[in-house]
């Protein structure tokens, strides 16, 4: 099977009417555009209120594009934030319309709990890198081989100046929950290190060396932005303020910045299944970024009713389109476009009553 190809760069978004979105206790509130499937002239149809859970990684774009749902329509998504690993387990045990992960679903996965008798579907929606950040303004060019980066989250680089920078101590951030984030960056590192791939391993989560957890990547943004020394992963979305990137080194040998131009070079280089999962852990390219990853929404084929499906449709549909996607594009996701769009859309249509 050949590699999805992107486009860095999809039309710009029609712009609407913004309000203003409220996120309580990591819940986001979604209103929905709710038009007819096939119905003439898009009218605004009244859906029942879905509700999901899982990735941190996709957080950012959800909230973003919640705030363009709700100058639409009354119709409304919950969505927990609450990390791929919970995600995972709340859609195998059916207490969740859609689960939302960093991580493909497994072939045990797919038969288990809810997944295996309801069926399920695995729907890419948006595609992004996850940078090395950090906090350190007397180090503002920070450039890492891929054996450093290892070397750090192993703790045997735990002071700045092995790194050229002014002495002064490293403190290693990284996830204390499940994460897809997490298994996207040990996955590289697996690549990267034999000596991490032997006494670390690949997972959602891992036994780390070193290092302060912190619950999502909002939370390990929070440790690194509040911890000047401190060094971690986190999605791109959350690189920001204080908190810097590294050009990480690639495949290629060269050093290069996590932005939406390198992670479609490097997500081009990810050959999907059919059941659209797939990663690669150190894509080749002169232009890749090293650490790259799509996100899923899960979905059930039957199981839920008519009026729940169309509504997990609806918005699966929406947010596929070229003004979404773009918007999210502008938070620093890679958009998914093309073939992949075509085949994600395709694998929407498999959500029945």
């Amino acid at each position: 099977m050949q590699p999805i190809r992107f486009s860095a760069k999809p039309k710009q978004p029609r712009r609407v009417r913004r309000s203003s979105l409220a996120i309580t206790g990591g819940v986001v509130s979604l209103s929905l555009l709710a038009t007819a499937c096939g119905g003439g002239g898009g009218e605004i149809k009244s859906l029942p209120t879905i509700s999901g859970a899982g990735a941190t990684f996709p957080a950012a774009a959800y909230q973003r594009w919640g705030a363009d749902y709700s100058a639409e329509t009354g119709n409304q998504m919950n969505y927990q934030s609450v990390g791929s690993g919970a995600g995972v387990r709340q859609f195998l045990a059916g207490s969740v319309d859609f689960g939302a992960t960093d991580e493909e679903l497994s072939d045990e996965d797919f038969s288990s709990g809810a997944a295996g008798e309801r069926g399920a579907v695995q729907i890419p929606m948006l595609g992004g890198t996850v940078p090395v950040a950090y906090n350190n303004p007397d180090c503002p060019d920070l450039k890492l081989t891929q054996e450093q980066v290892a070397d750090i989250f192993l703790g045997k680089i735990n002071n700045w100046s092995a790194l050229g920078c002014p002495d002064s101590p490293i403190t290693v951030a990284h996830r204390s929950d499940g994460s897809g984030t997490t298994f996207a960056f040990t996955n590289s590192l697996a690549c990267f290190s034999e000596e991490w791939k032997d006494k670390v391993g690949v997972g959602k989560a891992v036994n780390w060396p070193v290092g302060v957890g912190g619950k999502g990547n909002e939370g390990v943004a929070g440790v690194i932005g509040n911890t000047p020394g401190a060094i971690g992963y986190v999605n791109q979305a959350y690189v920001r303020g204080n908190i810097k990137a590294a050009a990480l080194q690639n495949k290629d040998g060269n050093f290069v910045m996590a932005d939406e131009k390198s992670g479609a070079a490097a997500l081009n280089e990810v050959v999907l299944d059919e059941r659209l999962g797939g990663e690669d852990c150190n894509p080749a390219g002169a232009e890749s970024f090293p650490i790259v990853a799509f996100t899923w929404i899960l979905g059930y084929k039957s199981g839920q009713g008519a009026e729940t499906a169309e509504a997990v449709r609806t918005f699966l549909t929406w947010a596929l389109q070229d003004g979404p996607q773009a918007t999210a594009a502008e938070l620093g996701y890679v958009p998914i476009t093309g073939d992949l769009r075509k085949r994600a859309l395709a694998e929407i249509e498999k959500i029945k009553e």
